[in-house]
């Protein structure tokens, strides 16, 4: 009989590792980033917008993007995760400097695992969504985005131009570019053991009227991956490709209230929170094929 293949996940890292990771994150439950207050200690910084994720701070020129460890869904953070905000912060640098190639981004510099320096821009109001589905498509597909009220809604680009969100010659640029880079995190993807399943793009107008790649890029909040060694064995058994995502944390809430109509939520359950955190770092280092760095100190709750 012929030996079975580990579990796929656990061919992406070793034991010792997720051991040592998972000793880290537990120790890192109560010391969240979930909040950051840097206007009122920092000279020069003007204002404070709270997304769902990030904390942005007007530095005149600049923006200041702090990536916290909140994690939201249901329009609502359901929890905070140990070492999210340098995960997300983090992938986006490797990924924003290995794709200057394609269009150029906004980052400025990274003063701090969790802090990324951005070039103000104007920000055009639509996203651009790639995706391909379970079965292998002649062709990716782009779906633009864009906002009504709180939600992402679909938009041809004829309306996009039409309503002003972008000029054509701003449009076909930021689309082009977002098929190349979606093009071109499959193939990084592929050869790291993944599959880029779909991901979204957000674009900027900088002063000197170019396009730009801002907010982030591949990182797990804002793609869907694949582990690409079990891919084909779960199609031919009709099963869903194997995932590296933070669905079960939702569906846990989905389960055990109304997260869009209780005034409290619960508590997520500890093992569930470690169980994210892990699953953003193994995505981190499997993709970038480097060790992530463990804090020596977590900041505790607020900055």
């Amino acid at each position: 009989m012929e030996a079975q293949p580990r579990h796929s996940f656990e061919a992406l890292t070793s034991i010792d590792r997720k051991n040592q990771l998972m000793n880290a994150i537990k120790a890192s439950l109560s010391s969240c980033l979930s909040e950051t207050h840097l206007h009122l200690t920092v000279p020069g910084l003007q204002s404070h917008t709270r997304g769902k994720v990030r904390d942005i701070y007007d530095g005149g020129d600049y923006l200041v993007l702090v990536t916290t460890d909140r994690q939201s869904a249901f329009d609502r953070v359901l929890a905070s995760i140990p070492f999210k905000g340098q995960v997300l912060n983090e992938t986006s640098l490797w990924w924003f400097s290995k794709t200057q190639h394609i269009i150029p981004n906004s980052v400025v510099s990274s003063p701090n695992r969790n802090v990324t320096i951005a070039k103000k821009c104007v920000v055009f109001p639509v996203e651009f969504v790639d995706l391909v589905k379970n079965q292998k498509l002649p062709a990716n597909i782009l779906t633009p985005t864009t906002k009504d009220v709180d939600h992402d809604v679909p938009i041809t680009p004829q309306e996009i131009v039409q309503r002003g969100l972008m000029t054509q010659a701003d449009y076909d640029k930021a689309s082009a570019a977002a098929l190349k880079l979606f093009e071109y995190g499959q193939h990084v993807a592929l050869e790291h053991g993944l599959i880029l399943v779909d991901t979204k793009y957000e674009f900027g107008k900088g002063s000197d009227g170019a396009v730009v790649l801002i907010d982030e890029v591949h990182t797990p909040d804002s793609s869907g991956y694949w582990i690409a060694d079990s891919y084909e064995e779960r199609i031919r058994n009709g099963l869903e490709p194997e995932n590296i995502d933070k669905e079960f944390l939702r569906l846990w809430f989905r389960d055990h209230c109304n997260p869009y109509e209780d005034e409290v939520l619960p508590e997520a359950p500890e093992e569930l929170v470690s169980e994210l955190a892990w699953r953003y770092i193994l995505l981190y280092e499997t993709i970038t094929k480097s060790k992530f760095e463990i804090p020596t100190s977590q900041v505790s709750g607020y900055v």
